[in-house]
């Protein structure tokens, strides 16, 4: 590393170039190719996939996206006013002439009683495309909302819902990403005493990588499923992780300078350290969303890859474009005041102040300090009890939104159901099969549960039959998921029997459904997969076995703490008005699968800065001492303790720093009106928090202090398995008889 850093620091402009050429050239393939997302959630061996993929293959009018045009009349009858039915027909028929719309099904058509509600004041239109969601742009959406619109009128309230136009209404990130960087650089100027230029060069680092990844992913949608949502998700997570770990080197290179070093020499030391600390964290963080993976959820797999890339990025550029405009800055690195004061004779001191102060009160209290810490934690997770996964709906969109306003029309006009159609998809081979249908159809309108199903539509090859049926119940309602499984595991069977009749129920809500099924399924394999790569690493790194198992379950319950938060706010709607959320609705099914992966990765950045400066003060000590207080016993306790509280108050202010910028950063997203994107910001922020006051804080150093020199701890013959990764370059500087005094026989 410190090679690296020195070749960048000497060649700094052509690594400079080298980063800003490929910004350029990334960026103008990725103009020239364009971008193929697609948000289409794939899930093999469902039964709501095999709907997909039975009417995509054999009735392809009907397997493109749906929404609904909602028409509210100002007062009931059971047949609308001439004008009224003159105004929606002809902005019906303006509808039909969208470009992309396949067909238009009218309330007012012989078989559209069903689309009127049973007073007159709510009515509404099904709208079919041509294609699948993920091709329906905004503009072809918002040609729909107005051509739908134009029925708007004194006595006629016209409002749309479905994917297509909830898409349309989203806005961009602009708000969210400007308010996120200014908050991130108060934070370093403060941190870096005023130094402009040096509170800037985190954020062009981290500004740098996502932009080469913003055209990498939409590269990448041409390759395989990418959501939109990626490139989003990306940019929330890669300038999170990207300012703190240009922080980290940063800081760890002013150090340098201020404690006499030239500044190649001090780039070289920051990158040797910090930069290695960087380099592990960054893997780590990239295993953990890679895991994704092994869901086997092409949805999931753009999110990962995508969020991935972008964190690979923000490292690369860390560890290279960043040493090299250390060479660029050279004095100006400090800030004129600190230029000022440094003298060559006065060495740095590091761990002054509150944070020495809270080092030794932890020391002093380190049981009590445990206690209070786990018990806050624990209590804070405790809402995760009542977590209850789903997708949410239009009624959780921002008032003002079309789409809120046709839900709630609905319900009230039909009530909530109407907002959760399933569709039931039958391969038929004849007549026999097709009768069958019709009375699987007649016994399923007689259910519980089922407001009501349109009659069966046949496909143009004859092998499909198509109908919708409308619950009674909310998507998100439990009643909605009792009646998916009594469909598929008692009505279906029933009228498949003695006959080739196979029926699927699909839509978006038996999809969803599925999806929140499938996850539940996999998510502790995954999660045993990320968990036991990361414990693995952490052992490698820091040859012991407590210190892993320590951030292992730290990390596991900083993640409890952020998804207990995450339901009450979202789910349960405690605060929900002071954050700016609105609506209350279950967490997204992939919620805790994504956010797992992005705070277990990004705890351990905390984590491996906290216990490598500690691990640094042991092995100094240990260069340091003679032969008798090598010896286990008090005084290697002594030692134990000296060295977690050193380096504790040496790195605790830049932990608090990083923090607090990834807190402000992720916070910001809470300004979007994208609700995953609130949930991810709330989310990820709030598990922050509680991670670098209490865990990292509180919890880990008091827990080393308790552990003594167990921390440093490794059986004889694991230490021959494992490789040995010196992160800090202090190893290198002992012997391996030295380095390890309380190693396990």
């Amino acid at each position: 590393m410190a090679r690296m850093a020195r070749w960048c620091f000497q060649h700094r402009k052509v690594v400079v170039g080298g980063w800003l050429l490929a910004v350029v050239v990334f960026a103008a393939i990725s103009a020239a190719a364009g971008s193929s997302f697609n948000t289409n959630l794939s899930l093999p061996n469902t039964d709501s996939q095999s709907a997909v993929d039975l009417l995509t293959t054999n009735f392809p009018s009907a397997s493109g996206e749906g929404d609904q045009i909602v028409i509210q009349t100002s007062h009931g009858a059971t047949e609308p006013s001439p004008s009224v039915r003159l105004a929606v027909e002809t902005a019906l028929k303006r509808v039909a002439e969208v470009p992309g719309v396949a067909s238009v099904a009218s309330p007012y058509i012989a078989d559209g009683s069903t689309q009127i509600s049973r007073d007159g004041t709510v009515a509404f239109a099904r709208v079919t495309w041509n294609k699948l969601v993920a091709k329906v742009s905004k503009a072809d959406a918002q040609n729909l909302i107005a051509a739908a619109q134009s029925a708007d009128g004194p006595n006629i309230a016209v409002s749309l819902s479905g994917q297509s136009i909830t898409n349309s209404e989203r806005s961009g990130l602009g708000k969210s990403v400007v308010v996120g960087v200014l908050a991130a650089l108060v934070v370093l100027l403060l941190v870096f005493g005023g130094a402009i230029l040096a509170s800037l060069m985190p954020l062009a680092t981290a500004i740098l990588a996502l932009a080469i990844g913003a055209s990498s992913i939409g590269l990448l949608s041409h390759a395989f499923d990418v959501a939109s949502a990626s490139i989003q998700l990306a940019i929330l997570i890669g300038l999170g992780v990207g300012v703190d770990y240009g922080l980290f080197i940063i800081s760890r290179h002013r150090t340098g300078v201020k404690s006499g070093l030239n500044y190649e020499d001090s780039a070289a030391q920051a990158l040797k350290t910090s930069g290695r600390t960087v380099l592990f964290a960054g893997l780590t963080v990239c295993i953990a969303l890679l895991g994704q993976l092994t869901l086997g959820v092409g949805f999931l797999n753009g999110l990962a890859i995508s969020s991935a890339l972008a964190v690979a990025l923000t490292m690369a550029t860390s560890l290279t474009f960043l040493p090299a405009m250390l060479g660029f800055l050279g004095p100006k690195v400090l800030s004129r005041r600190e230029r000022k004061a440094l003298t060559p004779d006065q060495p740095v001191v590091e761990g002054a102040g509150f944070s020495a102060r809270w080092a030794h009160i932890v020391e002093a209290h380190k049981g009590a300090v445990a206690i209070v810490g786990l018990v806050a934690i624990v209590g804070i997770a405790l809402p995760i009890g009542g977590l209850r996964l789903g997708t949410s709906q239009a009624n959780t969109d921002p008032p003002a939104w079309t789409t809120h306003q046709a839900y709630v029309a609905l319900s009230q006009g039909f009530g909530p159901g109407f907002n959760a159609p399933f569709e039931l998809a039958g391969r038929v081979s004849g007549p026999v099969d097709a009768a069958a249908f019709g009375r699987l159809l007649a016994a399923a309108a007689k259910t519980p549960g089922v407001a009501s199903v349109t009659p069966a539509v046949t496909s143009p090859n004859g092998r499909v039959e198509l109908a919708t049926l409308y619950p009674t119940t909310a998507p998100q309602a439990q009643q909605t998921i009792d009646l998916v499984s009594t469909l598929r595991h008692q009505l279906i069977p029933a009228a498949e029997q003695d006959t080739n009749l196979v029926v699927h129920v699909g839509g978006v809500t038996p999809t969803n459904i599925d999806f929140a099924h499938v996850l539940g399924e996999k998510l502790p394999l995954f999660i045993a997969v990320v968990v036991l790569l990361a414990f693995l690493l952490l052992v490698a790194v820091f040859r012991s076995l407590f210190i892993p198992a320590v951030a292992s379950v730290m990390n596991l319950l900083s993640i409890g703490a952020g998804l207990g938060a995450v339901n009450a706010v979202f789910n349960w709607g405690w605060g929900a008005s002071v954050l700016g959320v609105t609506g209350r609705g279950p967490v997204e099914s992939f919620f805790p699968v994504v956010m797992f992966s992005v705070l277990f990765g990004l705890s351990m950045d905390y984590q491996v800065y906290l216990v490598s400066r500690i691990r640094e003060e042991w092995h100094h000590q240990l260069r340091a001492e003679t032969g008798g207080l090598r010896a286990l016993g008090s005084a290697a306790r002594i030692r134990n303790h000296h060295a977690v509280t050193a380096g504790q108050a040496n790195s605790s202010r830049i932990i608090t720093a990083a923090a607090s910028i990834m807190v402000l950063v992720f916070a910001s997203f809470l300004l979007s009106d994208h609700r995953l994107l609130q949930e991810f910001g709330f989310g990820l922020g709030f598990s922050v928090l509680i991670d670098a006051l209490i865990i990292r804080s509180m919890v880990v150093p008091a827990l080393m202090h308790l552990a003594g020199p167990v921390n440093w701890a490794l059986p004889t013959w694991l230490q021959r398995i494992f490789p040995r990764v010196d992160l800090d370059g202090s190893v290198a500087n002992s012997t391996r008889t030295d380095a390890h005094p309380a190693t396990m026989s």
